[in-house]
């Protein structure tokens, strides 16, 4: 099982959900094998760039710090993760970071690690925002080769 985590309430309830159902502490022998996955965008494409510019020293210097920045945010989601499946005594699971556009990185890491679901969290954007921003469950649920569980959050905790 591979649950989608960023750094979102929503994809924190998504992986608490799949931890309570698919693995409770009184059932040791669990059916499954928690792997997460978390997309880290490319600093470019945070900062809008396409290419014109890019040469620059400045641009250069704050792709750089953005890189940076990336990388420590990536590192508090998969701690937080980590200690959320802690708390549940599930301790085992291997924690991948992949950069790109997270619609990608879940079809390629699905491609990759072969899980029979994915697991993600649903923001609960309304149509204008979705089709904006791009729904990553819509993607993933059109694009995946196994079961997509999108789990939404009850509106009493958003």
């Amino acid at each position: 099982m591979m649950v989608a985590i960023d750094d979102s309430n929503h994809s924190y309830y998504a992986l608490e959900w799949a931890l309570d159902y698919f693995f409770p502490p009184f059932a040791p022998n669990h059916t499954f094998q928690l792997v997460l996955i978390h997309a880290r965008p490319n600093p470019p494409s945070l900062l809008g760039l396409s290419g014109a510019g890019q040469g620059s020293a400045g641009s250069a210097h704050v792709i750089n710090l953005v890189e940076l920045d990336t990388k420590k945010r990536a590192q508090k989601v998969a701690d937080k993760a980590t200690s959320i499946c802690a708390k549940r005594e599930v301790n085992d699971m291997p924690v991948h970071v992949m950069q790109g556009d997270p619609r990608n990185v879940m079809t390629e890491a699905v491609e990759r690690f072969h899980p029979t679901i994915l697991v993600l969290g649903s923001h609960g954007y309304g149509a204008v925002k979705r089709a904006v921003l791009g729904s990553v469950s819509d993607y993933s649920a059109h694009h995946c080769s196994c079961t997509v569980m999108i789990v939404k959050m009850p509106k009493s905790k958003h």
